[in-house]
């Protein structure tokens, strides 16, 4: 670190430990989904654009119409870039995770209609005194399960590609660049053009907020799906709709993970595409107002994950088709 000119000297790495938290558990459409905590945004975001969606019949809307209420992360993203911090330096809201509060945000959506830019942040409920407290683009996840009953969504990050791009001599290990995770200032893009504000913002001992998303789902008692992403803030709108497709959409989990996506982060001001979804599609949201970039033929992010298939009594373990891979053994 001296000689790249860092500033982290051997007592920072002594005095720093592991925080165990609790995990986020909430319900969706009478699935248990349990998530990542703060200081990762993606289980707080997750949970709270699905509290959203309970409010739509998803399967019943034309695809157009569900492509239109799907993307509407907008809300979602607005409140990280204010309110998202380590929950250690900075009062979050568990209000976030309300229904009630979903319920608002909800009201604001017409399945049918155009394109409505979100002025900023909510405000959840008990914003001020009901917080998360200190509980026990390089990025990779994995989804594993046995059958002894031990399910796994692990998701591990070195920030950007390759770090900060020095690897420590005679290791292999690549130090992070983990740092442009926090707001440089309030309103300051990120590499990743997420913007945001002073809970975020760098301080001695304070975690990074990130975009992580491990998932488990749990139904009648027992997991069943583990998903997760890489791809910086598109990660949390990956996990969503695999999500969705599985629970709402009665997809296989390769379908799922197979199905075009999109993607909407508040700042920029824009809905990025796959071109999977064909040019009428594409023109819809275009013509609703959408302000649409196509994401090329790279995509958007890469998901991993497993299901237990109750029909063939067997996993379903998936890779992305979007990156060479191939799934470990049933």
């Amino acid at each position: 670190m001296a000689a790249n000119g860092g500033v982290l000297r051997k007592g920072d790495f002594c005095a720093y430990t592991p925080k165990l938290r609790e995990p986020l558990r909430t319900t969706y459409r009478g699935h248990e989904i349990i998530g990542f905590p703060p200081p990762s945004s993606g289980g707080v975001h997750v949970a709270q654009i699905l509290n959203v969606l309970e409010s739509f019949d998803l399967p019943a809307l034309p695809l157009a119409d569900r492509v239109h209420t799907t993307q509407k992360h907008e809300a979602a993203f607005a409140d990280r870039a204010y309110w998202l911090g380590d929950p250690d330096f900075v009062p979050v809201p568990t209000g976030l995770l309300d229904k009630e509060y979903a319920k608002t945000l909800a009201s604001r959506i017409q399945p049918s209609g155009s394109a409505v830019t979100v002025p900023g942040h909510g405000t959840p409920p008990r914003a001020d005194t009901d917080v998360f407290g200190d509980l026990l683009k390089h990025t990779t996840h994995l989804s594993t399960a046995d059958a002894e009953g031990n399910w796994v969504a692990l998701t591990q990050t070195v920030n950007t590609t390759f770090g900060s791009k020095v690897i420590v001599p005679g290791t292999g290990v690549i130090l992070n660049n983990e740092m442009d995770d926090f707001a440089a200032a309030p309103g300051a893009p990120n590499a990743f053009k997420l913007v945001g504000s002073d809970a975020n913002a760098v301080a001695p001992r304070k975690r990074p907020l990130s975009s992580m998303s491990p998932t488990l789902v749990v139904r009648d008692g027992k997991p069943f799906l583990s998903v997760g992403a890489a791809g910086g803030p598109t990660i949390i709108s990956q996990t969503l709709q695999n999500l969705v497709n599985v629970l709402d959409l009665k997809m296989s989990l390769q379908q799922a993970i197979s199905a075009p996506r999109i993607h909407h982060q508040w700042s920029p001001d824009e809905l990025r595409m796959e071109p999977a979804f064909g040019p009428e599609i594409l023109a819809a949201m275009k013509q609703r107002g959408h302000a649409v970039k196509e994401a090329g033929n790279v995509g958007i992010g890469v998901s991993q994950g497993v299901r237990w298939d109750e029909a063939k009594g067997e996993f379903e373990p998936v890779h992305d088709p979007r990156v060479p891979g191939a799934v470990g053994g049933k």
